[in-house]
């Protein structure tokens, strides 16, 4: 399948302060950031001919120093056929989108391309419950409370849901955006709980909530029924960790309470996912897994703009898999969907950090959300820890917006 992945797109926030320290009216900046933004974008799944057509146009270009059509580097035939690299400005990729158009055969080409453009703006509000979350501003928190006996970093502590309901209020009046309650352990490992016994753990604990805050509700699960029941008590979202893989038909149950749903990456299930796994591309594989579902769930009646994507951090992958994950997660953006991360308290994080356990890895799992935070590149952090995290995204998205350069800019 094609897929066009920006590998580096210049954001207005990054060349604003340039034209603002240039002096450069309003309108003249307008124009610029509209026109000027460069990307580098890589092209993947090219059929023969959208590759000779895109080679084609460099070749072929009338303008003075051949700047009419952005650079292209076509992939090694032998080894990578397919792939190619586009290098160039906004209004450079325009004209090749707008000759593609031009011919049906090159319809899904100028489409790839069209969305590199689309994933620099933030993705569109999301109502939940009672409150809408407004993206690219700031970061926003979505505060764990594990209902379970055998979670990874707080196992049973909140089981009972006296001490659950307790947990989600004291993360809300911390400054949670919204709350995930989960009923059954996904740590590596960790084998399945019943429908049967996920209700009985949350029905009460979402009762105790919702009669005491009104921050949204999500639940985590991979199951129909446990979704159906949830919703109905008054959750507005479910966290599915396999991306409707494991059961089709919680997209259905979504899609009658009108809720939201995130989708997560998994290789395997809990109990396999860390047994070696591998990838030809973790990035183009994880693309590919979230595509499908999301095709899926609209397929089945769930709004697109109801959707959010997770490329589960740790479920399936190495730590070196983790990492470049995180560091290429702007790719994840061409889905033109609010991206939620999950790295709290996570192995990956303890080995970078000599191996410190589970209840030693606030540093490091701060030090993963504001480094994401600063980059834009993400839209929810799931965290354990709320306040601390909210202070750390304070600091990083402040630092991700700041224009007070002085005097010559402005400010």
């Amino acid at each position: 399948m094609l897929r066009a992945r920006p590998l580096r797109l210049d954001r207005p926030a990054d060349l604003a302060p340039a034209f603002l320290r240039l002096g450069l009216p309003t309108p003249a900046r307008e124009y610029l950031l509209e026109k000027l933004p460069l990307v580098h974008v890589l092209l993947t799944g090219l059929e023969r001919a959208q590759g000779r057509f895109l080679a084609g146009l460099f070749a072929d270009s009338e303008h003075p120093g051949r700047e009419e059509y952005p650079t292209w580097v076509a992939g090694d035939p032998r080894t990578r056929p397919g792939t190619g690299l586009l290098s160039g400005r906004r209004e450079q990729f325009e004209r090749v989108v707008a000759r593609a158009r031009a011919l049906p055969e090159q319809g899904a080409l100028a489409e790839a391309l069209a969305r590199v453009w689309a994933a620099a703006a933030p993705p569109a509000p999301l109502g939940l419950g009672g409150r809408t979350l407004h993206f690219g501003a700031r970061t926003h928190v979505m505060g764990v409370v594990n209902v379970t006996p055998d979670s990874f970093s707080d196992g049973g502590r909140y089981l009972d849901p006296e001490a659950a309901v307790a947990q989600g209020l004291r993360l809300a009046e911390a400054g949670a955006d919204l709350l995930d309650l989960g009923a059954e352990s996904t740590r590596p490992g960790a084998r399945p709980v019943p429908a049967e016994a996920q209700l009985a753990r949350l029905l009460p604990v979402i009762e105790g909530l919702r009669a005491r805050t009104d921050v949204p509700l999500s639940v985590d699960t991979t199951l129909a029924a446990v979704a159906r029941g949830t919703l109905a008590a008054g959750a507005v979202l479910i966290n599915d960790i396999s991306g409707g893989h494991f059961e089709p038909a919680l997209f259905g149950a979504v899609a009658e309470a009108g809720a939201a749903c995130c989708l997560m990456h998994i290789q395997g299930t809990p109990e396999t996912m860390q047994r070696a796994p591998r990838y030809e591309d973790v990035v183009e594989d994880v693309l590919a897994f979230l595509e499908e579902g999301v095709a899926r769930a609209v397929a089945a009646g769930v709004a697109r703009e109801r959707l959010l994507v997770d490329p589960g951090i740790g479920f399936g992958k190495t730590a070196g898999h983790n990492l470049f994950l995180l560091r290429r997660l702007d790719e994840l953006r061409v889905l033109g969907l609010p991206v939620l991360v999950g790295t709290s308290r996570k192995g990956f994080l303890g080995g970078l950090t000599g191996g410190r356990p589970v209840d030693e890895r606030l540093a490091a799992s701060l030090g993963s959300v504001a480094a994401l935070a600063a980059l834009g590149s993400v839209d929810i952090v799931r965290v354990h820890d709320v306040a601390e995290t909210r202070d750390a995204l304070a600091v990083a998205d402040a630092l991700r917006e700041a224009l007070e350069g002085g005097a010559r800019y402005g400010r």
